[in-house]
């Protein structure tokens, strides 16, 4: 009688670990920093909450919409000490500001607003409102000490946005990778972080969007397919889906912090391709505002970048231009 309900017991046993054992693919979305995301991964069961709630704290640290946020807090001159998420994104930030020698700069919030694509709008646009925002712009003006942002002037603002998507697709990557999956895709608002393969098998595939301007966001006509058999990050950044017309003038939202003026360089979109979602966001920013000259010499000193290109040439006709480790993820274009 003992050995039969001993192994009565271990059967049991191996049942119910056999059963918490299967995998199978979830999906989560919703929004976030006004945005959508969508996350796809194998696991023995959802993660809805620990998604949200990680998702939550970030909201908590990175989004200048949210008032009781801590970067709202240091633009409002606060006294409020960083978390480590804020000061990874800051100290990114100036690293790629230093390399794009100050195309990227996150202090350039004062000149998104007053084209109309922040916190707020302004009905027009002088050359004297932009020297005057000039003042209190520039990456050289704030800095770290321990867990205080110090600024020259207190107008400094800091907008993260042009890298906080893409850092908040690696913290859900970290929380997946600390739960054990090996298979997933976090995509918010483009921004992309993949590992393993797809439900079906297969490496995680992304459409690169042909760029036609559509504000509605409706149409995904795609130019090219990018696919990353390995852990990798992929972020797009194009003026075809943010901008406004005003007195027949197209305004883009990619704005030169060197100029405070909507940059007008002949790139279309462009796609990078990194180990991480914050390096590939905030290059693919970068190269918008520099052109496509520019853009190609800074990569050739940033051996963690791979990127892909969509430009006008001078008679206004769509090109391409990819570096050559970028082959590699593009499996249409292999021979």
């Amino acid at each position: 009688m003992y050995k039969r309900s001993f192994l009565w017991i271990v059967l049991c046993g191996l049942l119910s670990f056999s059963c918490q054992d299967k995998k199978e693919y979830f999906e989560e979305s919703g929004t976030v920093f006004h945005t959508l995301y969508h996350i796809k991964y194998e696991a023995p069961q959802l993660l809805t909450e620990q998604i949200d709630a990680e998702l939550q704290k970030f909201n908590l640290s990175l989004n200048p919409f949210n008032p009781n946020s801590i970067i709202a807090k240091v633009n409002r001159n606060e006294a409020v000490e960083v978390d480590e998420w804020f000061k990874e994104v800051f100290n990114k930030s100036m690293e790629v500001s230093k390399n794009s020698e100050g195309v990227f700069d996150i202090t350039c919030a004062p000149f998104i607003n007053v084209w109309g694509f922040g916190f707020s709008k302004k009905d027009s646009v002088t050359p004297q409102m932009i020297d005057s925002l000039k003042t209190f712009v520039g990456y050289q003006k704030v800095h770290l000490e321990g867990n205080q942002v110090v600024k020259e002037d207190p107008r400094l603002l800091l907008n993260c946005s042009a890298i906080a998507k893409g850092y908040a697709c690696d913290v859900v990557a970290r929380l997946l990778e600390k739960e054990g999956i090996e298979n997933y895709m976090i995509d918010i608002g483009g921004e992309v972080v993949m590992k393993g393969v797809n439900p079906n098998g297969i490496c995680w595939r992304i459409g690169i969007n042909i760029p036609e301007d559509d504000s509605t966001n409706t149409k995904n006509n795609y130019d090219e397919i990018v696919q990353l058999c390995k852990k990798g990050a992929i972020a797009t950044s194009g003026n075809y889906r943010n901008f406004y017309i005003k007195d027949g003038k197209k305004y883009a939202h990619t704005i030169d912090p060197r100029t405070g003026y909507p940059s007008e360089q002949n790139i279309l979109s462009a796609t990078i391709v990194a180990n991480d979602c914050i390096t590939a966001d905030a290059y693919a920013t970068a190269f918008m505002a520099m052109g496509l000259d520019k853009a190609k010499e800074m990569a050739a000193s940033l051996p963690e970048i791979e990127y892909y290109i969509i430009y006008a040439d001078e008679n206004g006709k769509h090109q391409i231009d990819y570096s050559e480790g970028m082959l590699q993820y593009l499996p249409r274009r292999k021979k």
